[in-house]
């Protein structure tokens, strides 16, 4: 009989298949990259993209701008925040609640019309005002969580924004780096309609969306008058087609329907070097985790039971099973970060420790007790889900811990997770599992834990409360001294691990293989990656 795995599996090979199928048909154009991405269906472009920071990655980063931007140009150190539609940003002095932005000149919409600070404005409106005319549900649910501290905002002068917010926030330019910019005079021009505008989106960014057919292809033309001439695309089109299944991502690229595929089945590895094709990979601040939900009559509200499950995880089997392409995790960054400190609990493979902390919890193998995980069978760089969650089940199991898995599409999934473990949407799990960006303080710690961010506030999941963590989140978030904000980052860290506070698994080296016709590619140590710099040879 076929496990549950080979029926997933079986159903997401066919559902993909008929996703790239229209490929096999045609030819491949001069100067197009195709890309088999890991979602199930096409992020949305509408400017504040879905289908997690993956949509970010190859429809929000590419056809939009946000006003700061990560530095994508080099693979040997870790991005850093630099000027992208804003030349500069401060924090003013005299009122340390206030930001000052300055925005480029002489910027314009893929339709022609000009971004200045009324752009802003109506961009953040979107998001943030349900009043608004053009307030946009879908978008205020993937960005109004990444500005939680934002709470007002007016133009200047036409190029210049000032942002308010709730509490002095030395993290303000990081929040201000998710927010990407449609046009409002398309949106006018489409009939004053976010759907119509998915027909014919306009942003800022080096590429322009020219055909969008949902769970099918989004194809995506260079933007030539692109403000910034450093990064106007070498290529004249990019391709992106929703392959969910990592067998048949690994499929299309073998067979040449694709160019470039991220997350290749670790299985096949052997096969796609041995055939010329390019496996890269890069160290960039991306984690693999078990949230646990804090919701009483939730069995991971005992610590002895949360560090079990921490200590029954053979992560290095897991490497194996990954075919190398992960690093283990002992907390939410990995040991050589400055943010990690200096933890007491050791996130290790120990079973004899595991079982004696369950013995103590009154739970045995014999006697076990249920836990139910949120998991999704692909989605937005989730690594290899189901296997590496098969293995994890199997570990738990070994200490009393029987797992059954709720498995949901990678919307649903993190729709789930907005609306936090006591909302239906969650169906009563005590775990979600999600591959977390953690590449600045608060996407790393603060969204996850603050119990001031608890759903419909944040992202918050688990409804976890601690003074204790919150005040070192207050300390992060009021630290504008570099060297005092790490510390305390750093004192946070160290309490998620000796609490526990999550199924630490792996840390994601982001692999992706590639056709030996792709030149130019330099993989950023960072969630994002840049397409302009990449050609076809």
């Amino acid at each position: 009989m076929p496990s549950r795995r080979d029926i997933l599996l079986g159903s997401l090979s066919l559902g993909a298949a008929s996703a790239f199928h229209p490929l096999a048909a045609r030819a491949q154009e001069s100067g197009t990259l195709r890309i088999g991405m890991t979602v199930s269906d096409i992020p949305l472009p509408n400017g504040q993209t879905d289908q997690g920071a993956e949509g970010m990655r190859f429809i929000g980063l590419t056809a939009f701008d946000a006003l700061i931007q990560w530095d994508l140009s080099r693979d040997d150190q870790a991005s850093r925040l630099v000027p992208n539609l804003a030349v500069s940003w401060a924090v003013d002095p005299a009122d340390r609640t206030k930001w000052i932005v300055k925005l480029r000149e002489n910027v314009r919409f893929h339709d022609g019309s000009p971004f200045d600070a009324d752009a802003v404005v109506w961009n953040f409106d979107k998001l943030l005002r349900e009043d608004a005319p053009h307030f946009d549900r879908r978008q205020a649910g993937q960005g109004r969580s990444r500005i939680p501290s934002i709470r007002a905002y007016r133009a200047v002068d036409p190029l210049t924004v000032e942002f308010t917010t709730a509490a002095p926030n030395a993290l303000t330019p990081y929040e201000l780096a998710w927010i990407q910019m449609s046009s409002p005079a398309q949106w006018e021009k489409v009939g004053r309609s976010w759907d119509a505008f998915l027909k014919a989106p306009s942003g800022t960014g080096p590429w322009k969306v020219e055909r969008y057919v949902p769970r099918e292809r989004a194809e995506l033309a260079a933007n030539r008058d692109y403000w910034d001439p450093a990064r106007r695309p070498r290529l004249a089109r990019l391709v992106l087609l929703p392959i969910p299944e990592a067998n048949a991502r690994t499929a299309a690229l073998l067979s040449g329907q694709v160019d470039w595929i991220e997350a290749p089945s670790p299985d096949a590895l052997p096969q796609l070097r041995a055939r010329g094709f390019q496996i890269t990979q890069n160290v960039y601040p991306h984690n693999w985790t078990w949230h646990f939900s804090r919701v009483p009559g939730s069995p991971w509200t005992d610590i002895r039971m949360r560090k079990a499950a921490n200590l029954a995880v053979d992560r290095e089997g897991m490497v194996a099973l990954l075919g190398g392409l992960m690093v283990p995790a002992k907390g939410m960054v990995p040991p050589n970060s400055p943010w990690f400190g200096k933890p007491a609990f050791d996130v290790r493979h120990d079973v004899d420790a595991a079982r004696k902390l369950m013995g103590e919890a009154g739970v045995s193998k014999g006697s076990p007790v249920s836990v139910k995980a949120i998991i999704s069978p692909a989605g937005s760089g989730q690594m290899q889900p189901l296997p590496m969650n098969e293995m994890i089940q199997e570990n738990l199991a070994e200490i009393g811990i029987k797992v059954d898995f709720e498995v949901m599409d990678w919307n649903s999934l993190t729709d789930s997770w907005r609306a936090g473990a006591k909302d239906p949407r969650s169906k009563g799990a005590h775990s979600t599992n999600s591959s977390y960006f953690s590449q600045d303080p608060f996407t790393a710690l603060i969204r996850h834990l603050d119990s001031r961010l608890a759903p419909p506030r944040g992202t918050n999941w688990g409804f976890y409360e601690d003074p204790v963590l919150d005040g070192h989140f207050d300390a992060i978030r009021a630290s504008f001294d570099p060297e005092k904000q790490v510390e305390a980052i750093r004192r946070a860290h160290e309490r998620f691990v000796d609490e526990a506070l999550f199924l630490f698994v792996a840390h994601d080296v982001a692999p992706r293989a590639l056709s030996p016709k792709v030149r130019g590619f330099v993989q950023a140590q960072n969630w994002y990656q840049d397409f302009s710099p990449i050609s076809m040879g």
